[in-house]
């Protein structure tokens, strides 16, 4: 078991507290607030409260969306602009969602929501959402709306990578973009036209609802 007791997390979700593992500073260990779940729970209508604890759990969610279909193909492409996951880890707080901690160097990656905020939609930026784009599109991994606070920025050969550290998995009540390359494909457009619509609120004030 790994104790975190006393550890500050490096970053806090609505629904996790991300921590640096402390035998390792390339993971990252990402627990579910306490007492996050029964909270949930309660505040859903009824007919969802029949469903297990598990299924309002984010570490078992992103444990599934880590074995979807996509993941499951030998090509080391794949990982490009994915952190790796390492499985469920026991702490002193909870267990936790052990996942590649991306770094520059000795440094926590950049989120692209706070490199928006300081250099705005710049020309690095747009063509390193591109190649993030062309990879969703060629892999068909299903993520649910990417945004920016959940995507970093991976320094590599003078060129920013977009890593995926959160928000994996489909967003779709019905699955059959699972099933369907046509439907998959329509699935990822809408990903990305929500993306770009996301940034967009962002960088103009954050004005109405950004879908």
């Amino acid at each position: 078991m790994i104790n975190l007791e006393g550890i500050s997390p490096f970053a806090k979700g609505g629904n996790r507290k991300c921590f640096v593992h402390p035998d390792n500073p390339n993971r990252c260990l990402k627990v579910v607030h306490a007492g996050l779940l029964e909270k949930i729970i309660k505040n859903k209508p009824w007919y969802k409260k029949l469903r297990s604890k598990n299924s309002f759990d984010d570490n078992l969610r992103e444990e599934k969306a880590y074995t979807q279909k996509a993941l499951k193909k030998d090509d080391p492409n794949l990982w490009k602009h994915l952190a790796k996951w390492h499985g469920m880890t026991e702490t002193t707080i909870g267990m936790a969602s052990e996942t590649e901690l991306i770094r520059n160097d000795t440094e926590i990656a950049e989120t692209l929501e706070s490199y928006l905020f300081k250099n705005g939609l710049n020309d690095e930026i747009k063509e390193s959402i591109e190649d993030f784009h062309v990879w969703l599109r060629t892999h068909l991994v299903f993520t649910k709306n990417l945004i920016p606070h959940n995507l970093v920025l991976k320094k590599e050969d003078n060129r920013l990578i977009i890593k995926i550290i959160d928000g994996l998995g489909s967003q779709a009540f019905f699955p059959i973009s699972n099933y369907s390359t046509f439907f998959a494909n329509r699935y990822i457009e809408r990903r990305i036209e929500l993306m770009w619509s996301r940034i967009n609120w962002d960088l103009s004030g954050r004005q109405g609802n950004w879908k």
